[in-house]
């Protein structure tokens, strides 16, 4: 019985993957910040919920180090995560360095001590990373979130060079819209009428559907499966009906004509 374990499992796509590979005959660690308000993970066979918020490194390590005792782990899927949404300039110090801890640091304190394990005892291992569209190209207003998932694939590619040798393997599923608790998470800034135009355009793209598609969870969680089965050597898969046909659109166009859509998209000038 092969083994995941999962971080930000609460909720979302984190409990969709999790109640997916376990249907699928898996063991499941699944982590979350609040293990004992859960109460459908724990009641399916073959999961073990653990505490663990990725912010707090005495957390990770408990859990990777309980993680790890239980027995062999074959996939790390980096899950947790939220958006910081707002102008730039409206974004304090402190949110942006949370931002930074949450969605890149944390998955690198998570990955590191799994890197060590699957080169050393293992000899082999998936690391499947959740980035998001806004790493196929990026949108107005989350400047700092797409840095950070900018960032998880160029760490993806980098690590890959670094341990294919050692039968590791680094993934990332890039999501559009999903049907989960995302929005609720999510820190929107109070807008500043300068960015009123921008803003505006944005919001009617997701009320009419012309930027965003809202896909099921279950539906993303199935990409990510197939990411972790497929034996394929094969880094990114766009995860959505948005997701996959933005990536096609910028790579019809390419990086500058497609740049020039968007901006023709938000007149901006």
């Amino acid at each position: 019985m092969k083994t995941i374990f999962i971080t930000g499992a609460s909720g979302g796509l984190g409990k969709a993957s999790a109640k997916l590979f376990q249907s699928k005959g898996w063991r499941v660690i699944a982590t979350m910040r609040n293990p004992e308000k859960e109460d459908e993970l724990n009641m399916l066979e073959n999961v073990t919920l653990l505490e663990m918020d990725i912010t707090k490194p005495d957390q990770v390590e408990k859990a990777v180090t309980a993680a790890i005792s239980s027995g062999d782990i074959d996939v790390v899927l980096n899950n947790a995560g939220y958006g910081l949404t707002g102008p730039f300039e409206a974004y304090s110090a402190t949110q942006i360095a949370r931002q930074i801890d949450t969605n890149l640091t944390g998955v690198f304190r998570v990955a590191q001590p799994f890197v060590k394990y699957f080169r050393e005892n293992q000899k082999q291992g998936i690391f499947i990373t959740v980035t998001s569209a806004v790493a196929i190209a990026a949108s107005p207003f989350a400047s700092v979130y797409t840095a950070t998932k900018y960032a998880l694939e160029g760490w993806s590619e980098s690590m890959n060079y670094d341990l294919n040798a050692f039968g590791i393997q680094f993934k990332t599923v890039a999501p559009g819209g999903i049907k989960t608790n995302f929005g609720s998470t999510a820190l929107v800034l109070e807008q500043h009428p300068a960015y009123e135009l921008v803003w505006n355009k944005m919001i009617k793209g997701f009320e009419d559907g012309s930027l965003i598609h809202f896909s099921e969870p279950e539906e993303i969680a199935s990409v990510i499966y197939g990411a972790v089965t497929d034996g394929q050597d094969r880094q990114k898969y766009a995860a959505g009906k948005d997701a996959v046909a933005l990536a096609l659109r910028r790579e019809k166009l390419g990086f500058e004509q497609h740049r020039k859509e968007i901006t023709k998209y938000y007149q901006i000038e």
